[in-house]
């Protein structure tokens, strides 16, 4: 079978540009898809939010039988090193491992993201926002990711971790290639890429560890030490991948949902200009941008006893892909006009963008704030908000959106 044969090929020139066609046409023919790869692939929303919240099913990289990924795993785990336990520090945290450890490590960060400590982040997100608009503003016209998108969701999660004054270009390249893992990736040079980012980046948090065990604070990453030396059998690999995994969800995802919610807007400007209208319906706009185009398109579990979808039945240890952001437009589900925007769509918030069950997003509160302040505040400031030439797309199959989104505010400013 040759790349062109594949009902679903993520590695096709212009796949990641705009995947939602290559969705559509699974929902539509096979929407319980056994792929040559070696994974099945889940399209529809009926069948993603079933498997989100199934019992029995398992997140843990080891428990694959065999196929690509786990083949792709285990090159990983060769390129990272020669110890027993070498696996990528993304696979060490709770978005990787099961109960009761997976019970375990969430409880020791959710105090962090309960919506009363999320709602006091308004005022300090809010001065973050605003400082960026200003320089936004001075030069009329900017790159949204490199200006706003990226910076104010990497500066909000640093401060909740106490991390100090880091190298922000470093960080993004590294986390950018890190999170390439999550993927399918057929280029050996790519992996070892994946591998040498790993590396650095677990050296890193390590080095940034071992500051913040001198110089203890009231933040996150010295609550996550303090619970490790009260003996709650958190490791220092399992210390390390915690705070990497906060650190990379804390704003690659974020990045995503600012970047493609004002892209979005900019391509529907009926729904621009209601947004303005009414800016009663930021939050509800928020819920229609996750749906619209998910900052993560899909996630993955493993079933541990032969699981059956639509009358097929998934062998155990299997690796299946719940397709999030075809869920999202599935029109059995959201209706004829699935593939368009409509900010003020009653159920948007019934997106499965944040996944569901035991991992469920923690950072969804934040995420729905950060997003809601940063893009509210956008429009609000600019009616001449414009595209200003073509969106470069980052090229990732799953933490998918922009890499550059140039914008301009020629049209003036609002107070």
């Amino acid at each position: 079978m040759t790349d062109t044969d594949l009902l679903l090929n993520p590695l096709e020139p212009g796949f990641t540009d705009d995947p939602y066609p290559a969705y559509r046409r699974m929902r539509e023919t096979d929407p319980v898809h056994e792929h040559p790869f070696g994974f099945w692939f889940l399209s529809r929303y009926e069948d993603v939010a079933a498997l989100l919240r199934a019992a029995g099913l398992s997140v843990d990289a080891r428990n694959l039988a065999g196929g690509v990924l786990r083949d792709q795993y285990d090159r990983l785990d060769r390129l990272d090193g020669p110890d027993q336990d070498s696996r990528s520090v993304l696979m060490k945290s709770m978005l990787d491992v099961d109960p009761p450890d997976h019970t375990r490590l969430r409880s020791l960060v959710t105090k962090a993201f309960t919506p009363r400590a999320v709602a006091a982040l308004e005022p300090e997100i809010t001065r973050l926002v605003d400082a960026a608009l200003d320089r936004i503003a001075e030069a009329g016209r900017a790159d949204l990711v490199e200006t706003l998108a990226f910076p104010l969701p990497f500066e909000v999660i640093s401060r909740m971790l106490g991390m100090p004054p880091t190298d922000q270009a470093r960080i993004r390249r590294l986390s950018g290639m890190l999170v390439r893992s999550l993927e399918v990736v057929a280029d050996e040079e790519v992996l070892a890429e994946i591998a040498r980012a790993d590396q650095e980046l677990t050296a890193l948090i390590r080095e940034l560890i071992a500051r913040k065990r001198q110089n203890a604070a009231d933040d996150l990453l010295s609550a996550l030490i303090a619970a490790e030396e009260d003996g709650d059998r958190l490791s220092d690999d399992e210390l390390v991948a915690q705070v990497v995994l906060l650190f990379l969800a804390g704003h690659e995802t974020t990045v995503n949902l600012i970047a493609n919610g004002t892209l979005a807007l900019l391509r529907h400007p009926d729904q621009l200009a209601l947004l303005r209208a009414r800016p009663d319906l930021a939050a509800n706009a928020v819920e229609e941008f996750l749906r619209y185009d998910s900052p993560v398109q899909q996630t993955r579990r493993i079933p541990l006893a032969p699981h059956t979808v639509r009358g097929r039945e998934i062998p155990a240890h299997s690796m299946v892909f719940a397709c999030l952001a075809s869920a999202n437009r599935d029109e059995s589900f959201w209706g004829p006009d699935a593939d368009r925007l409509r900010i003020d769509r009653p159920n948007a918030r019934q997106h499965v963008s944040f996944g569901a069950g035991p991992h469920h997003c923690l950072g969804a509160a934040l995420a729905r704030l950060e997003g809601r302040v940063a893009i509210e505040r956008l429009v609000r400031r600019f009616p001449g908000l414009a595209l200003d030439g073509e969106v470069e797309w980052n090229g990732r199959i799953n933490l998918r959106g922009p890499a550059a989104l140039p914008i301009t505010v020629r049209g003036g400013a609002a107070g």
